[in-house]
């Protein structure tokens, strides 16, 4: 007996296996137009993550108590970030405030919660002494949103900056922030903070924001173009070309 996918619904199959019946139930899924007995390039998998530097990298994050977006996102390119890549330096890109987020953007890996830990008070100064160790002279912070804290953890996000910045003055900082909510304030109060490039994620085209991303997104691609330019600040806007429904 061959079952169709349009015919599959929670408990068929069990149901189907109780009473004796084989059941052949093809692939559930929307057809991408690739022939699925054809394997896919080798270049789209990575080795499991491991090397010297990585264990290096993985140590000093773990006793400074350090979130990165490259484990709570699950990123499979960290093993070649943290061991250094082509040039040896490793680096890996630090998540402040936190490792859990307030939105529930459905193609993303991390935590989310209503009402996270607060945040931890040594993290600036922590991460601004992990990533004096790496030797790097460019670093990129990220962070969850923080839809609970007044300023959405710009405050938090600028004395990291500040703290980077004293420990090793001549280090480029890109902050990759949050929307804070479209809130102006928690814009200006980073963007006074000493960094040099001021980032973003509109992660997808506008059709499919409020497909993917949770509903409260979407305010920083209109703030950040207006606001960031007349300080003489480099920006950066990312879209992610991969980014697919959980």
């Amino acid at each position: 007996m061959m079952i169709q996918p349009s015919q599959i619904s929670r408990g068929s199959i069990p149901i189907a296996i109780r009473r004796g019946i084989r059941c052949e139930a093809a692939a559930v899924g929307p057809f991408t137009g690739r022939d699925p007995n054809v394997k896919k390039a080798g270049w789209l998998r990575q080795k499991a993550p491991q090397g010297i530097k990585y264990e290096e990298v993985k140590e000093t994050l773990s006793r400074l108590n350090l979130k990165t977006v490259c484990e709570e996102a699950q990123c499979p390119n960290i093993g070649e970030c943290w061991n250094g890549g082509g040039d040896g330096i490793s680096t890996a890109t630090i998540m402040v405030l936190g490792d859990t987020c307030t939105r529930g953007c459905r193609f993303c890996a991390v935590k989310t919660s209503r009402t996270p830990p607060p945040p931890d008070p040594m993290e600036p100064i922590n991460t601004a002494m992990a990533v004096a160790s790496w030797g790097v002279d460019y670093i990129v912070l990220t962070s969850v949103d923080r839809d609970d804290l007044p300023d959405g953890g710009s405050g938090h996000f600028a004395q990291t900056v500040n703290a980077l910045k004293d420990l090793k003055p001549d280090i480029m900082v890109e902050c990759l922030t949050s929307d804070f909510r479209g809130d102006l304030t928690a814009v200006h109060t980073l963007l006074h903070s000493g960094l040099d490039v001021f980032a973003h994620n509109i992660e997808t085209v506008k059709r499919l924001q409020r497909i993917v991303r949770d509903p409260r997104a979407g305010e920083m691609e209109l703030v950040c173009p207006v606001q960031v330019p007349f300080l003489n600040m480099l920006t950066a806007s990312w879209i992610d070309i991969n980014k697919r429904i959980a």
